[in-house]
């Protein structure tokens, strides 16, 4: 599937300007931030001036004509999301995108050890460093660009990552990254850009442990050289030095010695990286050109070194960075990223210098980001999403909000603009808090995140090799996601519209990359600093495998009195890791007739993709087996042809023979020219290891002895409600087999079976009690004993949760906006029972001639006065002490009355 990147603007050439005289160097590394103080002066409440913020954007935003209407949803209170936790979560995501050799303290059990000769045909070692998204291609800007980002994250919201737990783990992942980097640069002039091909890489759907050669080495040199490229590996290793300096001083020098380096290479010889390494075009093109890398590795190496000289490197570069169209003023109406750093450089000479030049270039580009310039701002979503272009529109957000956040704080440590550090502020936590759930969909866009068990909703299907976890290179087998990516940030809606497609196939929304997460982790940081929180315990949860991984299936071909012919399949669908199987084989164990030889069997074989059967061989007594051998075949979840290897063979004997008194002849399927089925009494091995079935146990008659799975926990019940509730339980302990799932079971009977350890039963009958056991059940089809036993009553219809008495919710009815003949309003309803609801419906009467035009988080209907609210299909359960905001447009003609008669599920709000 070919993916590009596409450049940022349309219709603008970059242009260099002619250079101005430098700017005198001033000795201001002591004009950086003050950390803490100033953050924590905000933790209060946010004003309600600072509230009507997006609505104030919404309402002005340069968005396209189709949603230049549409209404604004109000920002959840400041501080009311688990900022720790989305930062542990985004910390792991970097691990899923490992390449390489992966070390013991690998976190995320489903990678495994990928691209392990990369560099070979330059003669170098270039394993390590990261894929770049739900693609399996390392490409060295984005990269270098991420590592940056990280890096300024782990200088300037050092206290965020200590508070949250992660500071172990953002060291590693800089490491991670920087280590590359350093293999990429064997000499002074030359630097290694990238490893894989886009063309090929994004033909194969595969997981990265199975992902094919070659993958060629791209570099830049003296000859063909990158300033681009070279510039963001110096800002990359100098701003990581800095966080490496007092955990590690030798590593840091080692880093600022190769950042220095670097930054010579890429001012002494000049040119884009694309030029040179053409593989990276129609992917990561340096559109913006290099004068905006030369400025930003000068200012790094200036943070990093305090020499000057390159204070007056940024400072005279800086006159060749883009401007409007036709004016002197440096361009604003874009952002940090991947591409472009002239944004990020305003911001650094600002807070390193602090002159006001600088000052007013940053605070205008975070302008039109807010408040506006010259009445034209970035465009707003109904929802409050600030909406910059279509594909990967978080990434822009939250690149955007990490800085602004940055910057609000240097200007309140300066004692500078209160005003716009406040809306600076407000902005960057508003866009955060957008991604992490704040949203019309009250999803969460970065997948995993729980905030502390109060979320369960975050896109399914993200455009991820890895985490799909394909055996057949196919975008839709298996049809749900193998695994778990938690941290991923995907793209987002797609337009400024809140609208959001969970579709694998629909990259520009739900792919990840190293950039998307680099950003928005440091603004995590920021918000974990001032507003606190936790990181969760255990984490991160060990999965389960989805079923078995390296396993036979067999059918009949062919049968009669005196033979019978059998196809098997050695399949491996691995993904715990996804695994070659180069040293495979199986037995196939049979039971001579009374009076039979050995050389009385044929083994025949008509057609075979690996060795020819072998045998027969004696088990033990009349027990035989015959072999066949897979060494040399490499057998991968990497295609249809790749994950499996078909073999036919025949036994015929002397006389009649009854095949279903043959060990492995057990689960065949038994009607000829039949699909094959998977099979568990013929025994699969990787070398001398069986890693699937059950051979005859010695005496040739009954199985093997086989210890069944333990007990899962006790089942828990939360949303109980009149006809459902959800159950959740501890992991059962393994037997002599692995898991393949649970039971659930209400009394003697069975509900479902489920790979997870939750289970959500429905179609339950009102105010009755349930008794709920499970059970864990292997491969094998064993069962283990049941868990304790849960008794759970169900709720009564039309009564307030938990059957208690008095209010079953409060509602409070607020009018957002306003204007000549119509309005805004939401209404924020609190399940102010003890047990959850399952499906929600909301009824108010408006007290004038209102009629509601457009709702959003809910269904909205109405009759005469009556408005009725029901639950949108992703957010039917509401939780006890939940809360919904459902909200819509309105007009009117004579009066606006506020509403009256609130009710939840038909008992009275408060």
């Amino acid at each position: 599937m070919p993916r590009t990147r596409v450049p940022r603007r349309t219709g603008k050439p970059f242009s260099v300007l002619p250079a101005f005289p430098a700017f005198r160097a001033l000795p201001a590394l002591g004009a950086v931030r003050v950390r803490g103080a100033a953050r924590r002066a905000r933790t209060a409440a946010v004003t309600a001036a600072a509230a009507l913020l997006p609505l104030t954007m919404a309402a002005t935003a340069g968005a396209p004509a189709a949603h230049a209407a549409a209404p604004a949803a109000a920002p959840a209170a400041a501080g009311s999301y688990n900022y720790a936790e989305a930062l542990q979560d985004s910390m792991l995501f970097y691990e899923s995108q490992r390449s390489g050799k992966l070390p013991a303290d690998n976190r995320v059990t489903w990678r495994g050890d990928s691209d392990l000769t990369d560099g070979a045909d330059a003669g170098l070692d270039l394993t390590g460093g990261y894929h770049d998204a739900g693609d399996e291609v390392k490409f060295g800007f984005p990269m270098a660009f991420s590592m940056t980002m990280l890096g300024w994250g782990g200088i300037d919201e050092a206290s965020g990552y200590a508070k949250s737990g992660q500071n172990t783990y953002l060291l590693r992942n800089l490491r991670w990254g920087d280590d590359w980097l350093l293999k990429a640069h064997p000499s002074a002039n030359v630097l290694y850009g990238q490893v894989g091909d886009g063309g090929s890489d994004h033909s194969f759907w595969g997981p990265p442990e199975a992902n094919p050669s070659p993958r060629p080495s791209f570099k830049i040199d003296a000859s063909c050289p990158g300033s681009d490229l070279a510039g963001e590996a110096a800002a990359a290793l100098a701003s990581s030095s800095m966080v490496f300096k007092q955990s590690d001083a030798a590593y840091s020098a080692t880093l600022l010695a190769n950042a220095k380096q670097l930054y010579t290479f890429a001012d002494t010889y000049r040119g884009t990286y694309d030029k040179c390494i053409t593989a990276a075009q129609g992917y990561y093109n340096s559109w913006s050109g290099y004068w905006d890398e030369l400025v930003w590795g000068a200012l790094w190496l200036y943070r990093a070194t305090g020499d000057s000289t390159y204070l007056t490197k940024a400072e005279t570069y800086f006159a060749q960075l883009p401007k409007m169209n036709q004016t002197t003023t440096p361009e604003y109406n874009w952002t940090l990223a991947w591409d472009d750093k002239s944004y990020g450089d305003y911001v650094l000479l600002a807070e390193l210098t602090g002159k006001q030049t600088y000052v007013d270039d940053a605070e205008r580009w975070l302008d039109w980001w807010t408040t506006g310039v010259n009445g034209q701002k970035v465009s707003y979503s109904p929802g409050g999403e600030a909406f910059l272009d279509t594909w990967g529109s978080l990434r822009y957000s939250s690149n955007t909000a990490f800085v602004a956040l940055q910057f609000s704080d240097w200007l309140t440590a300066q004692g500078k603009d209160a005003s716009k550090a406040q809306t600076y502020h407000d902005f960057g936590a508003r866009q955060i808090d957008y991604v992490l759930g704040d949203n019309p969909l009250k999803e969460s866009y970065e997948i995993g995140f729980t905030n502390s068990g109060k979320n369960t909703k975050w896109p399914q299907n993200p455009h991820s090799r890895a985490a799909h976890g394909s055996w057949s290179q196919s975008m839709t087998e298996p049809a749900t996601t193998r695994h778990l990516d938690y941290g991923l940030l995907v793209g987002g809606p797609g337009s400024a519209d809140d609208g959001f497609s969970d579709e694998r196939s629909n990259y520009g929304e739900t792919e990840g990359a190293l950039d998307y997460n680099a950003g928005f982790s440091g603004a995590l940081a920021a918000l974990t600093d001032e507003y606190g929180g936790s990181p969760l315990a255990n984490f991160p949860p060990k999965e389960t495998p989805d079923g078995p991984e390296e396993f036979l299936q067999a059918a009949v071909n062919a049968s009669g009195t005196n033979f019978y012919e059998l196809k098997v399949q050695v399949v491996n669908k691995s993904g715990w890791p996804a695994r070659h199987l180069t040293h495979g084989s199986f037995r196939y164990y049979f039971t001579l007739d009374p009076g039979t030889s050995p050389s009385q069997v044929t083994l025949t074989s008509a057609y075979n993709q690996c060795s020819a059967p072998t045998g027969p061989t004696q088990f033990s007594g009349s027990v035989y087996y015959v072999t066949v051998s897979c060494e040399g075949q490499d057998i991968a979840p990497a295609g249809q042809s790749a994950f499996h290897r078909e073999v036919q063979f025949r036994l015929s004997f002397p006389g009649a023979h009854d095949p279903t008194k043959d060990w492995s002849y057990q689960g065949v399927s038994t009607t000829p020219g039949s699909t094959p089925v998977t099979v568990n009494d013929m025994v699969l091995y990787d070398g001398s290891t069986a890693v699937w079935g059950n051979a005859p146990s010695g005496d040739g008659g009954t199985p093997p002895a086989t210890t069944p799975p333990g007990a899962p926990g006790k089942p828990t019940a939360s949303a109980v409600a009149d006809s459902s509730v959800t159950l959740t339980w501890a992991a059962a302990t393994p037997g002599s087999l692995p898991l393949a799932g649970y039971q659930v079971y209400a009394g003697s009977t069975l509900l479902a079976t489920t790979t997870a350890t939750s289970y959500t039963a429905t179609g339950l009958t009102p105010g009755t009690p349930y008794t709920f056991t499970v059970k864990a059940v292997d491969t094998a089809g064993n069962t283990s004993s049941a868990s304790p036993s849960a008794t759970v009553t169900t709720t009564t219809t039309g009564t307030p949760p938990g059957g208690g008495t008095g209010a079953a919710c409060t509602a409070v009815y607020k009018v957002t906006n306003s204007w000549s003949g119509g309005f805004q309003a939401d209404v924020l309803v609190t399940n102010a029972g003890s047990a959850a609801l399952n499906g929600w419906t909301l009824t108010f009467t408006f007290g004038g001639d209102q009629k509601v035009g457009s709702g959003w988080s809910g269904t909205f209907t109405q009759s005469g006065q009556k408005v009725t609210v029901t639950n949108p299909s992703w957010a039917a359960s509401l939780p006890a002490g939940g809360t919904v905001d459902p909200g819509f447009t309105a007009t009117y003609s004579a009066s606006n009355a506020a509403p009256t008669g609130f009710a939840l599920n038909g008992v009275a709000c408060t």
